[in-house]
C-alpha cells in the first residue's frame, strides 16, 4: 500500500501544481509548456518548496507521454507523406547535424574539455526535441507544409540519434568503431524498421478499420493504444527508442483512414501524460549546477538557437523550400530534449564524461524548451524581415528557384534522371568515404609512421609530421576534387532537365536560368557531403586545416553561386522589360496579343512567346490591382509577397510608367497590372493576397469608354 500512497500522492502533486500555474499562464498568454516546466521546477528536488514529487514515478509516467506524443504525431504524419518529404528532410537533417556537432565539439575543446566530451557535447546539440515541438504546434496550431518538414527532419535525427548513441557506445567502452561494426549498425536498424513497416502494412490498417466498423469509440480507443504501446515495446526490446516505435504506430493507423477519429479519442489521454512529460524535464533543473557552469549554458543556448536556427533553415532552403519555411523550420527546430538527456546520461554512465555535462544539457534544454514557442511565433515576421534584406539578385534567384523545381517534378524523363542521380550519389559516397579513411587513418596512424619516416630520411620529428600531412594531403586531394566534380555532375543533371538547351544552332535562352539552378545543386550537394566529412573527421584534426578545406572550396563555389545570380537577374530585367512592353500593347489594342484580322487572338505573339523566349523565369502572369483590392496603397515589403508567397513581381505596368524588377519599397496603385512569377501555387497565393483579378487586354481601356 506504501507504494500506492506514494504514487497517488506524487500524482496529485504533479497535476495539482501543473493546474495552477497553466492557468497563471494562459491568463498572461503564454504558451502552457512554460507553465508545465515551471512546476517541475516548483516540485522537483532542488528549489525549496514543501510540495516534492517522487521524481522516479514521475519519470516512468513521463515516458507514457512521450509514447502518446509521438503516437499522436505519426497519427498526422502517413507513411506517404513521409515518402514525400523524406529526400527534404534527410538532406536537411544531415546539413544541421553536421554543423551543430562540428559547433558542439569546437566549443567543448575552447572550454578545455576531452575529446571524447566534446564529441558527446556535440552529439547532444544536434539532436532536437520532437515531444516539444510537437506540444508547440499544437498549442500555436500551426500545421500544413512547415509541419510535414518539421516532423520529417525529427523522425530523421531521431535515426541519427540511434546512430549516435551505437557509436559513442563502441568509442566510449575502447571497441572502436570499425567500418564493419557501423555497417552492421544500420544494417540492424534497416532491418528493424523494414520488418516492422512491412509486418505493419499488413495488419495495423486492416485491424483498425475492422475494430472500427464492429466496435464502439471505447474499442477503438483501446486497440490503438495497444497498438502503440505494442510496437513502443518492440522498439525498446530491439534497442531503439519508445518514440521510434510510437511514432511508426500511429503512421501505420493512419493509412487505415481512420486516423481522425483515433486522434480525437486520444487526445485527452495524450495530455494528461505529455504535461507530466514537461513537468518531469522541469523537475531535472538543478540552480546550483546550472549556477556553477553557467558560461557553458550561456555558450551551448546560444549555439542551439542561433546555430539550429541558420543550420536548418540553410538546408532546408537547399532543398527547395522558400525563405519563408525555412526560416520558420529553422526557428522551431532551436531547441533539444529528450534525446540529448539520453546522450548526455549515456556519457556520464559509461564514464567518458565528467558529471558537469548532464546538468548543462539539461539546463539548455529546459531554457531553449522556454523559448521555441516564442521563437516559432517569432518565425513569420522573422522571415519576412530577412526576405526583405536579401540582395535583389538573390531575392529573384529564391523566387525562382521554386518554379524551377516544378518543372524538374514534372520533367518527362525522371526515371533516366533517377538512374544518373543514383550514379553520382553513389560516386559521392565513395569519394566522403576515402577522405575520411585517408584522415582518420592518417591521425591514428601519425605517431607509427612519423617514427618511421624520421628513421628513414634521418629527419626530425617536426619534419616528419609535416612531410606524413603533405602525404595525407596529396591521397586525398583526388577524393576532395571529384567530391566537387560529382557535385557539379548532379547539377549539371537537375538543371538539364529542368532547363534543357534548345535545338542546335539557336541560341541558348535558358543559359542564365541554368547556370544558376546548376550553382545551387552544386553547392547545396557540396555542402551536404563535406560538412557530415568535416565533423566525423574533426576529432583526429588540428583546427585549423579541416575548416580551412571546407571554407576554401564553399568559397569558391560561393563566388560562382553570386555571379549566377547577377547573370539570372540580367536575364529576368530583360525578360521584365519585354513583357511590359507587351501587355502596354495588349492594353492598346495593338500588335502582340490585339485583334486578329482573320480570326481570333493569336496568343503565341503575346505571353506564351515570351515565355518561350526566356524560360527559366516561371511562367510570367498577368495580374490587375482593381480599386478596393487589399494590396493597393501599399507597398511590397508591407504586404511581403515573396515572403508570404513565394513568388515574386517581375513587372509593373501603369499608366505614364512602368517598373522593371521592383523593388521592396515600391507602393502599388489601382489599376497596377502586375507580372508575377513562380511555381503554380505561389503565383496563385500572391494573387489571392493582392486581391488582384486576372489581366484581360482592353478591359480598363472599355471600362474607361463606358464612363465616358
Amino acid at each position: 500500500m506504501h507504494g500506492a500512497h506514494t504514487f497517488l500522492l506524487a500524482l496529485t502533486v504533479v497535476l495539482g501544481v501543473a493546474a495552477v500555474t497553466t492557468v497563471l499562464f494562459q491568463r498572461l498568454r503564454q504558451p502552457v509548456v512554460l507553465g508545465y516546466i515551471l512546476a517541475g521546477l516548483i516540485v522537483g528536488p532542488y528549489v525549496p518548496v514543501p510540495l516534492v514529487a517522487d521524481r522516479e514515478i514521475v519519470q516512468t509516467l513521463s515516458e507514457l507521454g512521450v509514447i502518446l506524443l509521438m503516437f499522436a504525431l505519426g497519427l498526422e504524419f502517413s507513411l506517404r507523406k513521409l515518402v514525400q518529404v523524406g529526400p527534404t528532410a534527410g538532406v536537411t537533417a544531415v546539413v544541421q547535424s553536421s554543423i551543430m556537432v562540428w559547433l558542439g565539439f569546437v566549443a567543448g575543446r575552447a572550454f578545455g574539455w576531452t575529446v571524447l566530451e566534446s564529441v558527446f557535447a556535440g552529439a547532444i546539440v544536434a539532436m532536437s526535441s520532437t515531444t516539444i515541438i510537437a506540444k508547440a504546434f499544437d498549442d500555436l496550431r500551426v500545421r500544413g507544409p512547415l509541419r510535414d518538414l518539421v516532423v520529417g527532419v525529427l523522425l530523421v535525427e531521431d535515426l541519427f540519434a540511434i546512430l549516435f548513441m551505437a557509436v559513442l557506445t563502441a568509442v566510449a567502452t575502447g571497441a572502436g568503431v570499425s567500418p564493419g561494426e557501423l555497417g552492421a549498425t544500420l544494417g540492424r536498424l534497416g532491418a528493424f524498421l523494414a520488418v516492422l513497416l512491412g509486418g505493419g502494412m499488413l495488419l495495423v490498417p486492416r485491424a483498425v478499420r475492422y475494430i472500427r466498423r464492429r466496435g464502439s469509440d471505447e474499442t477503438l480507443l483501446v486497440g490503438s493504444l495497444g497498438l502503440c504501446f505494442g510496437f513502443a515495446w518492440l522498439a525498446l526490446a530491439a534497442g531503439y527508442s519508445v518514440a521510434l516505435g510510437a511514432f511508426i504506430a500511429g503512421s501505420l493507423v493512419a493509412e487505415s483512414g481512420e486516423a481522425h477519429a483515433v486522434e480525437e479519442l486520444v487526445r485527452p489521454v495524450r495530455d494528461l501524460f505529455a504535461a507530466i512529460f514537461f513537468v518531469s524535464v522541469g523537475m531535472l533543473i538543478d540552480p546550483a549546477l546550472v549556477a556553477r557552469h553557467w558560461v557553458a549554458v550561456v555558450v551551448f543556448i546560444g549555439l542551439v538557437v542561433a546555430g539550429k536556427s541558420a543550420a536548418v533553415g540553410l538546408g532546408a532552403f537547399l532543398t527547395g523550400n522558400g525563405v519563408r519555411t525555412s526560416v520558420q523550420t529553422g526557428m522551431s527546430l532551436a531547441q533539444i530534449g529528450e534525446f540529448s538527456f539520453i546522450l548526455a546520461a549515456l556519457g556520464t554512465s559509461l564514464g567518458a564524461t565528467r558529471e558537469f555535462l548532464y546538468p548543462v544539457a539539461v539546463a539548455v534544454s529546459a531554457v531553449t524548451t522556454l523559448t521555441t514557442p516564442w521563437l516559432i511565433q517569432a518565425s513569420g515576421p522573422a522571415a519576412t524581415w530577412i526576405e526583405r534584406k536579401l540582395p535583389s539578385r538573390l531575392q529573384t534567384l529564391v523566387s525562382l528557384y521554386g518554379s524551377w523545381l516544378e518543372q524538374l517534378r514534372s520533367a518527362p524523363d525522371r526515371h533516366t534522371l533517377g538512374t544518373r542521380l543514383r550514379a553520382v550519389a553513389v560516386a559521392l559516397l565513395v569519394d566522403a568515404v576515402a577522405v575520411v579513411a585517408i584522415t582518420i587513418g592518417a591521425s591514428v596512424g601519425a605517431p607509427r609512421a612519423t617514427r618511421r619516416i624520421a628513421e628513414a630520411l634521418g629527419a626530425g620529428p617536426d619534419t616528419a609530421r609535416w612531410i606524413l600531412f603533405a602525404a595525407a594531403t596529396l591521397l586525398a586531394a583526388p577524393f576532395l576534387v571529384g567530391l566537387v566534380r560529382n557535385g557539379r555532375r548532379l547539377g549539371l543533371a537537375l538543371a538539364s532537365t529542368a532547363l534543357p538547351e534548345g535545338a542546335a544552332g539557336r541560341p541558348d535562352l535558358a543559359a542564365a536560368p541554368r547556370r544558376a539552378l546548376l550553382a545551387v545543386v552544386q553547392l547545396a550537394a557540396t555542402m551536404a557531403v563535406l560538412l557530415p566529412v568535416l565533423a566525423i573527421t574533426q576529432p583526429f584534426l588540428p583546427g585549423v586545416p579541416g575548416v580551412a578545406v571546407v571554407l576554401a572550396v564553399l568559397g569558391v563555389l560561393g563566388i560562382g553561386f553570386w555571379r549566377s545570380a547577377a547573370e539570372l537577374q540580367g536575364h529576368v530585367r530583360a525578360g521584365a522589360q519585354v513583357i511590359v512592353e507587351a501587355l502596354a500593347r495588349q492594353a492598346s489594342g495593338d500588335g502582340a496579343g490585339g485583334a486578329h484580322p482573320t480570326g481570333p487572338p493569336e496568343r503565341t505573339d503575346g505571353l506564351e512567346r515570351i515565355r518561350a523566349m526566356f524560360p527559366g523565369i516561371g511562367e510570367p502572369t498577368p495580374v490587375r490591382l482593381r480599386e478596393g483590392s487589399p494590396g493597393a496603397g501599399h507597398s511590397l515589403s508591407e504586404l511581403g509577397v515573396r515572403g508570404r508567397t513565394g513568388a515574386t513581381v517581375l513587372a509593373i505596368s501603369r499608366a505614364g510608367a512602368s517598373v522593371m524588377v521592383p523593388s521592396a519599397a515600391e507602393v502599388l496603385r489601382p489599376g497596377d497590372v502586375l507580372v508575377l512569377a513562380g511555381a503554380h501555387e505561389a503565383v496563385d497565393a500572391a494573387r489571392d493576397l493582392l486581391g488582384a483579378e486576372p489581366f484581360a487586354p482592353g478591359h480598363a481601356d472599355a471600362r474607361e469608354d463606358r464612363a465616358g
